[in-house]
């Protein structure tokens, strides 16, 4: 069995974001642990339109370029974890909009958070989002990165985890190995 991929996706699409180092940081984590082939995903980069699609995404047959890359992206990963910001007690419109242009492609694959934000270190984010993730058939962990205040650990423009992040890190990609390899048998 060929070993999975583990995609890295950062959510916050804003100058100035500390999303992406956050993102860097847990890939190279995850290339470190060596459970997973990783991806890192900059929704950013990927840019999104607001859905348009004429179809519903269960349907497939995607009518744009951008919906049929992103469906090529996802589809490519064998688990997710989703880095992410908290906006207002809740998660970023661009990640709900990645999310709702499709369907099948997210089914039945683990998905593990790197949160962050004030005192609450995205925790409400996450909370709000796994109604989301098990509607399309996403399994998320309960294992999670919650990083209260994340400017603290940015240095040089890279994140240095302290202790508790480092462990985190290993707990949630040592479950997604686990949590993936139950799943692989559901897509096949």
């Amino acid at each position: 069995m060929s070993t999975p991929t583990l995609q890295v996706i950062v959510t916050s699409t804003r100058p100035g974001r500390i999303g992406l180092p956050i993102g860097e940081w847990f890939r190279d984590a995850a290339v470190a642990h060596g459970a997973f082939d990783v991806e890192l995903i900059d929704l950013a980069e990927v840019a999104l339109p607001f859905f348009d699609e004429p179809r519903h995404p269960k349907m497939g047959g995607y009518a744009h370029q951008h919906t049929r890359d992103w469906s090529a992206t996802v589809s490519r990963g064998d688990a997710f974890v989703i880095v992410m910001a908290e906006y207002n007690h809740g998660f970023t419109a661009v990640l709900k909009n990645a999310i709702d242009f499709l369907s099948n492609e997210w089914a039945y694959k683990a998905v593990g958070f790197v949160s962050y934000g004030g005192v609450s270190a995205g925790t409400r984010a996450v909370h709000a989002f796994k109604p989301i993730a098990s509607a399309v058939k996403l399994v998320p962990l309960f294992e999670n990165v919650a990083i209260p205040f994340p400017q603290q650990f940015l240095v040089d423009g890279a994140i240095v985890p302290s202790e508790s992040m480092a462990l985190g890190a290993t707990t949630v990609l040592d479950e997604l190995a686990k949590v993936t390899t139950m799943l692989r048998p559901t897509r096949a």
